[in-house]
């Protein structure tokens, strides 16, 4: 298969055909190769418009909502990231093509290990991974200028907004444990000024400040 091709039309069709505009958001997506990170019988599916499941339960999320959600971050390049959830490892590594430092925790430590060792043979080399709860945030590397949440929330967690820097933003899906909206809130005052950017899907978000 011809992975390069399918990457340029998974660009074109299913992100820029929709209205994604920032072009470092667009570029980075054009550099990281999606099908290093889905389980090896996917890869032919690995730049299809919709989630995979990389198992215990987890999926990469659907390109575009990747692409949205990164956009979302508005990153320019000098920032410090946190991602809650890692999953497959696909978002924190475009995560890295816009920002100086990402930070990522996952309660799975063999999906955590297993990205960690996708990272290393792509020579990503500012990422830390660490094997947590995520609703409780990083506190240690605090704070961040922005924070993405890559699993649905039954409320935004008070934590992440505390290690979120003023005028900093987190992106994050809250709602249900079926279906939530996408929210992007802009710490203004210590207080989120929040944007609703439409329906999504996420898996839930477990742990302390999130789903038991």
């Amino acid at each position: 298969m011809d992975f390069q091709k399918a990457r340029e039309e998974m660009i074109k069709y299913q992100i820029k055909g929709r209205g994604i505009k920032d072009e470092r958001v667009l570029w980075a997506m054009s550099i990281v190769p999606r099908e290093k990170f889905v389980l090896k019988e996917n890869e032919e599916e690995a730049y299809m418009d919709s989630p995979l499941p990389i198992g215990m339960g987890q999926t990469i999320s659907q390109p575009y909502m990747v692409a949205l959600m990164t956009e979302c971050l508005s990153l320019k390049g000098p920032e410090r990231v946190l991602e809650v959830g890692t999953g497959s490892g696909y978002q924190a590594a475009i995560l890295s093509k816009l920002a100086k430092e990402v930070y990522t925790i996952e309660r799975f430590k063999i999906l955590a290990e297993r990205a960690e060792r996708i990272f290393k043979k792509l020579g990503i080399k500012n990422i830390k991974v660490v094997v947590g709860d995520g609703t409780n945030g990083l506190k240690e590397y605090s704070p961040y200028d922005g924070i993405i949440v890559t699993a649905g929330a039954p409320e935004i967690p008070k934590t992440l907004v505390d290690q979120l820097k003023e005028n900093g933003r987190i992106v994050i899906p809250v709602g249900n444990s079926f279906s939530q909206d996408l929210l992007q809130g802009i710490k203004v005052k210590g207080k989120l000024k929040i944007r609703n950017f439409g329906g999504c899907v996420f898996v839930p978000l477990v742990g302390k400040y999130g789903w038991q």
